[in-house]
């Protein structure tokens, strides 16, 4: 995200990535075409393409694109207009191939064992190895779509306070960022299922993901020595070659990118449209400020609270979002939340509440997506409505196709009946 000579310091900057699914255009089927894609503008088959202040890129799977600031940008305020204006011209060149983007972050009816196929160019020896060693097919690794927030920091002490803060935030992230309520043309029970295949995708090496939730940790040493050595360890035996053992293996909720001075949020569901899904960085990052500023919390006692304790809330988060009963009174104090138990939408109230002045200058549509969020739930509950009044191929087909128009036009989803 920086250049580690001159790196930036604490929210001096931002990157955002967004993930979209590539699919047919009237059935809404996965269309693995991203590689033809990129050609069409790019005029060879390449990893990445740079359009103005949006980078577009390939993911291991075919039918999947990414998109992200083309470097870091001073204000999250811009960004909504520039991915917009990316996503217009995707669709535009997917219009030939008789395709669209469809956001969300999992393929409602997807059979991933039938319909995965793989990006074939270039350097694909790190796909093809984490293909033989985990199955790349599976939900946890070819359906699902999410977006990444990665924050700067200058030195070891502005990444401790940093790292910290973040790991108290992640169990509660899915409670406002569910978008994933429907699995292999079924409702799950989870509002986040991504969520649910993403912490399962690694478990023949549990110490690649952990527990989700990262580790206390305030040094890049200390991270080396207590989550990036022990990954390297566990799975020397599978990859003697070594072509894995790299700091983007670990697949926590939050992982440092120590090359590029960042720390990158992994655990947001993509929403229906980038006017969402800034909403909700714009917020967290709020946030994320009064927990680094010790105005709430200090940290020692941000330290303190186990993995364990925030994981139990986290895989709580993933199956009810909004609706969970969060009754850590610690967890709580250290949010600076008054009373003994609530559900975590009336904890994400209260801190709306308290960062609000802070998000005066935010982006046009910003206020109404964290109202609509916070009124009527995330979206997973805004897609999972109406199938509960009785759940019919047609009414899921509709609500994708809904779903689809609003990222096309930039919309908020408010539900359908």
């Amino acid at each position: 995200m920086s250049d580690p000579a001159t790196p930036l310091s604490l929210f001096q900057a931002y990157g955002i990535e967004l993930e979209y699914m590539i699919v047919e255009r009237d059935s809404l089927d996965v269309l693995p075409v991203s590689d033809a894609l990129i050609k069409e503008v790019a005029g060879e088959y390449v990893n990445e393409v740079e359009q103005g202040p949006v980078a577009w890129s390939n993911e291991v799977v075919l039918h999947v694109i990414e998109m992200k600031s083309n470097g870091p940008v001073a204000s999250l305020s811009v960004l909504p207009e520039q991915f917009q204006h990316s996503i217009n011209h995707i669709n535009a060149i997917l219009d030939n191939m008789d395709g669209r983007l469809m956001p969300t972050a999992m393929h409602p009816w997807m059979n991933p064992f039938l319909h995965t196929k793989l990006w074939p160019h270039g350097a694909s020896e790190i796909y093809d190895t984490y293909n033989r060693i985990f199955n790349c097919q599976g939900h946890g690794w070819s359906n699902l779509q999410s977006m990444h927030i990665n924050l700067p920091f200058a030195n070891d002490a502005e990444f401790g306070r940093l790292h910290t803060a973040i790991r108290l935030i992640l169990p509660i992230l899915p409670a406002i960022a569910a978008s994933s309520p429907v699995m292999e043309g079924e409702l799950t029970g989870l509002m986040d299922t991504r969520l649910e295949t993403y912490r399962r995708n690694a478990e023949i090496i549990p110490s690649i993901t952990g527990l989700v939730i990262p580790e206390p940790v305030l040094t890049r040493a200390e991270y080396d020595q207590v989550i990036l050595q022990p990954m390297y360890a566990d799975i020397a035996a599978h990859d003697p070659d070594k072509i894995l053992q790299e700091e983007w293996l670990n697949s926590r909720g939050a992982i440092a990118k120590f090359e590029r001075n960042a720390l990158e949020i992994r655990v947001l569901d993509v929403q229906e449209s980038p006017i969402a899904d800034l909403a909700i960085a714009s917020l967290i990052v709020a946030v994320l400020k009064k927990l680094v500023s010790n105005e709430w919390s200090d940290l020692p006692d941000q330290l303190a609270i186990s993995t364990e304790a925030l994981a139990a809330i986290f895989t709580d988060t993933i199956r009810y979002a909004d609706r969970t009963v969060i009754d850590n009174r610690d967890f709580l104090r250290l949010l600076r939340f008054p009373e003994r138990r609530c559900e975590a939408r009336e904890l994400w109230q209260h801190l709306y509440e308290s960062v609000k002045p802070q998000l005066a200058n935010g982006h046009t549509g910003q206020d109404q997506a964290i109202s609509l969020l916070l009124e009527a739930g995330p979206l997973a509950r805004r897609i999972a409505k109406p199938l509960l009044k009785g759940f019919r191929k047609s009414k899921l087909q509709e609500i994708y196709r809904v779903l689809s128009l609003c990222l096309e036009k930039g919309q908020l989803f408010e539900g359908i009946d």
